[in-house]
């Protein structure tokens, strides 16, 4: 009994822990101007390659050291997180909206809705996500919106197919069939009966999404199919940028 209260504890704690750091970050971006210590966008050569504060060589209100260009590594992480959280939000959402509605059609209906609809997820996700992402990208154009639309485009069909299932069987429990017997309509059915539960899937499945989300964004921009370049997350510490420090022998990031 007293293991369990403990574990509990501990996951709740987890859970306050998480939480306290995602509102912290978000708090953060939302007030970039007044938070952040220097210009993101200022460049000074004098300054380039500084080690963050915990390391020898550091300089006074430099608390992540500097890019190759000078460039502050703290400001340029939390203006950056504007981006991420918009993308996240947006293309998680919009992905949701699409494939948790094309999955609850899917589910309860079944029959000729089920197949076409399963056949069109099974032939997207036939596509390498990435490659589908680039090709994406590169016919809609660069920019914020392309971006978050080519993720909602490649990640609805994650939440079609959970849906999809969560639907089948919610549609085949007793309160289904007594909804049918008390004279409610098939769609009254679907919205009433079987949608509330499977929220907590979708929940759960936006969640992961918003991580995805942001990890396809770094990867767009590191392919040069970037949002905004100089305002993006991984503008900071880019593979790109500190490979190009690295070979120069100055970089702290390579230490």
């Amino acid at each position: 009994m007293d293991e369990a209260r403990i574990s509990r504890h501990g996951s709740g704690a987890k859970l306050w822990l998480a939480g306290g750091w995602l509102l912290l970050a978000l708090l953060a971006a939302i007030f970039a101007p007044l938070v952040a210590p220097q210009d993101p966008l200022a460049q000074d050569l004098m300054l380039e390659r500084l080690p963050p504060f915990w390391l020898d060589g550091a300089e006074p209100g430099y608390w992540l050291g500097t890019d190759s260009l000078g460039r502050d590594l703290l400001s340029r992480l939390i203006f950056g997180g504007r981006i991420a959280f918009i993308v996240a939000f947006a293309a998680a959402i919009a992905a949701c909206v699409v494939g948790s509605t094309l999955g609850l059609i899917a589910g309860y209906f079944g029959g000729w809705a089920d197949r076409i609809i399963s056949r069109i997820v099974d032939v997207w996700m036939a596509f390498p996500p990435v490659l589908f992402a680039i090709l994406l990208v590169a016919v809609l154009g660069t920019g914020l919106s392309s971006v978050i639309l080519a993720i909602a485009i490649i990640d609805w069909t994650r939440f079609c197919r959970v849906i999809r299932a969560e639907a089948m069987g919610q549609s085949r429990m007793d309160y289904v069939e007594n909804a049918r017997i008390a004279g409610y309509g098939r769609i009254g059915i679907m919205l009433r009966e079987v949608l509330p539960n499977v929220v907590p899937s979708v929940v759960a499945l936006l969640s992961l999404e918003m991580g995805i989300a942001v990890i396809v964004e770094a990867i767009l921009s590191f392919v040069i199919c970037r949002s905004r370049p100089t305002t993006r997350l991984g503008a900071a510490s880019s593979p790109r940028a500190v490979s190009r420090s690295t070979r120069h022998g100055g970089c702290w990031f390579s230490r």
